[in-house]
């Protein structure tokens, strides 16, 4: 029997916490910075948490 691959997008976008919960970065960072305030810029660098609505769709892509 073959291996379950992981979705290789997934597998770069979410980490796993010790907990149990998943990991993700907030969107909105990557470019176009200038005409975001530089409070919103910080808030965005910080990691969130998966919500609990989506975690079944992530934990899918994750083979988990």
């Amino acid at each position: 029997m073959p291996k379950v691959k992981v979705k290789s997008g997934a597998k770069k976008r979410f980490k796993l916490t010790g907990t149990g919960k998943i990991k993700r970065k907030h969107a909105f960072k990557s470019h176009i910075l200038t005409k975001k305030e530089t409070k919103q810029k910080r808030n965005l660098t910080k990691m969130a948490l998966v919500h609990k609505s989506d975690e079944p769709n992530v934990k899918a892509m994750l083979n988990i």
